[in-house]
């Protein structure tokens, strides 16, 4: 009877122990942490390799509102460098432009109707003060009409890979601001939306092929046309730059964005100490629900906190390094019968500081042998880097961490005498294989 009520009692105690180890959860793995963003979406990038150091919701298209200027401005340096554009020519203001940019409500440079400007004036206004009005002039003065901007932007999207988005205009505003002149093809309430995960890489491919975009970008406070009287000052919408009420030390760019719809937006990037990152938000809202600047400029220091606090750029694979047990390849007809292989070059990566000893070599050759002759560089497989436990975001770009494996010197091909005794050498040593296992066979 007691052995009975002892077994009971024991049981008792034990079942609400289970019961909380089933709602305890277990140290979380880096693509699994949670840094409490009340955001719809967010990501953060490094800037230099595209690779992904948080990510939350990042693949749901939301709306973009001004961060799409990031492709118009794109675009933009594209016709620059291509001369079919200069920052000199000059853009005569039409209805449309006019009309646009007397709306005050959105944020814009006022226009004369009689007026023309510079393209170089009108970028400064669209990149420092997100003017819609002088983004339409540029997309104009690069297509003919926003409506054939529009297939440019598609047709860059697609080059660099973007997917889950809708352009239907080039400045990010809702159809509905635009008077009813909305690009042929486009509905009167449409919005530009993307993926956190798609702006991150469009703000990636910007600043790898034009990081001059950062000069304009970087400059808190402009006057448009100082000295005449068209002269307005420009403040830029991104108040984390130095001087202004959010300053964040290393932030140098990129763009905001904020219409009812995408509620507050930004695009960040920020460098310290040769790193440089890029943090997107979308929809940022403050713990009461409340979509403010603060809001999204919060948001935006708490990932730029999280990756230069938490990462760094770790060496994975050091230089001439070869996989143990694997450090030669075999070579026929060789004056040698083997060469050394290792990798061509070294890898490095962001990764969190305490993780480094999780990621690991894996040799994937392509070649089990080489025939002579052979040059010393010759590609004979790979090394990618694995997480050997949880997760990981993985690239921008979806690449793999991997790296050429190479032969490390030449080999010559062995004369014509020594080709005789290796093929005799051969003969006798298949022929013996051949001896032993039909003996074998006989026993077995």
């Amino acid at each position: 009877m007691k052995t009975v009520r002892k077994t009971s009692l024991i049981s008792a105690l034990l079942i609400p122990i289970l019961l909380l180890s089933m709602f305890v959860s277990t140290p979380q793995t880096s693509a699994e942490t949670d840094l409490g963003l009340n955001v719809g979406a967010a990501i953060l990038i490094d800037a230099d390799s595209g690779k992904i150091l948080y990510e939350q919701n990042a693949d749901t298209p939301l709306g973009i509102a001004s961060m799409t200027k990031m492709m118009t401005e794109y675009i933009l340096l594209d016709a620059i460098k291509a001369g079919t554009v200069t920052w000199d020519q000059e853009y005569r203001v039409n209805e449309y432009t006019y009309k646009l940019s007397q709306n005050r409500a959105l944020s814009n440079v006022p226009l004369r109707a009689d007026g023309t400007y510079t393209i170089r004036e009108l970028y400064e206004a669209m990149v420092i003060y997100s003017a819609n009005a002088a983004t339409v002039a540029i997309a104009e003065t690069v297509a003919g009409t926003e409506t054939e901007f529009l297939k440019l932007m598609n047709k860059k999207a697609e080059e660099i890979g973007l997917e889950g988005y809708k352009f239907v205009n080039t400045t990010g505003l809702n159809n509905s601001s635009l008077m009813g002149m909305h690009p042929v093809g486009t509905g009167e309430e449409d919005e530009n939306v993307m993926p956190a995960r798609a702006v991150a890489k469009l703000a990636y491919h910007l600043l790898k092929d034009y990081p001059e975009v950062l000069e304009t970008a970087s400059i808190p406070k402009k006057i448009f046309r100082e000295g005449t009287d068209d002269a307005i000052h420009m403040a830029n919408w991104n108040f984390m730059l130095p001087g202004l009420v959010y300053e964040y030390e290393g932030v140098d760019g990129l763009k905001t964005g904020t219409t009812e719809l995408a509620g507050f937006c930004f695009t960040g990037t920020a460098e310290r100490n040769g790193t440089r990152l890029i943090a997107v938000v979308m929809n940022a809202v403050d713990s009461n629900g409340v979509g403010s600047y603060k809001a999204r400029f919060d948001a935006t220091a708490k990932l730029f906190d999280y990756g230069f606090g938490q990462f760094s750029k770790q060496e994975i694979v050091p230089a001439d390094f070869a996989v143990e047990g694997k450090e030669t390849i075999e070579v026929i007809k060789g004056k040698e019968k083997e060469v050394e292989i290792a990798v061509k070059e070294p890898i490095s990566m962001m990764v969190k500081s305490s993780e480094k000893d999780l990621y690991k070599p894996k040799l994937l050759l392509e070649k089990e042998s080489l025939e002579a002759e052979v040059e010393k560089g010759t590609v004979v497989g790979k090394v990618v880097v694995e997480r050997s436990e949880g997760s990981d975001y993985g690239f921008i770009d979806g690449k793999e961490i991997a790296v050429d494996v190479v032969t490390t010197s030449d080999v010559e091909r062995a004369g014509f005498i020594s080709l005789f005794f290796q093929g005799i050498g051969n003969f006798f040593s298949n022929l013996w294989g051949g001896i032993t296992g039909f003996v074998g066979g006989l026993f077995s």
